[in-house]
């Protein structure tokens, strides 16, 4: 089966008349795109829609996505949830990973920070967005800008200065999984010092989160790893700078007005969210809550 549908093909598929199909269009209702004067409907695109519920028999309600934010995780993020009693819980696996479940409805939201093998990383979470496929009805909403760079043992025994310095001394290097923001920004990272993978004394499996990483390097397990300001000050390791980047939250529109999310929202915007982002430090939260991107 084609992964792409012509107009009379969605309605079969569909069990649509093309005039609903048509109709559909026009009103921006359904996802598809024009290519050489004809409107072409990507089968993927048109099972998620379905499954959503924006497309249901009368006195059906739409699927609602279950309460939980994905993606990667985040101190301030995972506090602020519970202090601001939104009733969302979090599912840390990752930013790419976060996505895909939002895509499949899994969760509410993804927490997502990206970054480029080149360039600057400010727009990096919004153009990813724009890119994905099954993400064209979201909005992308601003956290937090937070700090991220290697988390070292107290006064930095091995003398590691950057990336190429954690090669060059042989250092155990904590990972993160495949997909998640940290583990990116080690891609770019290696990329910007033309260095591989093959380089790095790298540790297996892959640690979940950064507090995982940095519980490894307590215990002496590992020497260093990529991590947030706020993720070392809790632990008491030393930090290395790397880079600020943008910390974002990704809904569906539908989703964006439940409860849950605007609650966070809300919280967010209260001297008390402020205050405590100052105590973890390495945060940004002059923006938090704005609309950084619609799709």
């Amino acid at each position: 089966m084609s992964e792409l549908f012509t107009t009379d093909e969605a309605a079969v598929y569909l069990r649509l008349s093309e005039r609903k199909i048509y109709e559909l269009v026009a009103n921006g209702e359904i996802p598809c795109t024009k290519v050489t004067g004809r409107w072409l409907f990507p089968r993927a695109a048109l099972d998620r829609w379905v499954l959503s519920g924006l497309i249901a028999p009368p006195g059906t309600a739409p699927v609602e996505a279950p309460p939980i934010i994905g993606g990667s995780h985040d101190p301030l993020l995972e506090w602020a949830l519970r202090e601001s009693q939104c009733g969302l819980a979090n599912l840390s696996e990752g930013s790419e990973q976060g996505l895909q479940r939002l895509i499949r409805g899994e969760v509410i939201a993804a927490a997502i920070h990206m970054h480029r093998l080149d360039g600057d990383d400010e727009y990096a979470n919004t153009e990813i967005i724009a890119q994905t496929q099954g993400l064209h009805d979201t909005v992308v909403i601003a956290f937090a800008r937070r700090q991220q760079g290697l988390l070292v043992a107290p006064k930095n025994p091995l003398g590691i200065k950057d990336i190429a310095s954690v090669a060059k001394s042989g250092a155990k290097l904590a990972q993160r999984p495949h997909g998640a923001g940290a583990q990116l920004l080690l891609v770019a990272q290696l990329a910007r010092a033309n260095l591989a993978r093959e380089n790095l004394n790298l540790i297996t499996p892959p640690f979940p989160t950064g507090q995982d990483v940095a519980q490894a390097i307590r215990s002496g397990r590992a020497d260093c790893g990529i991590a947030t300001l706020s993720v070392a000050r809790t632990a008491g390791l030393d930090f290395l700078p790397i880079v600020w980047e943008r910390f974002d939250l990704v809904f569906r529109q539908r989703d964006y007005f439940r409860h849950g999310p605007q609650a966070l929202l809300k919280f967010m915007h209260s001297p008390t969210f402020r205050v405590r982002a100052k105590e973890f430090g390495g945060y940004d939260v002059e923006f938090a809550g704005e609309v950084r991107g619609v799709q």
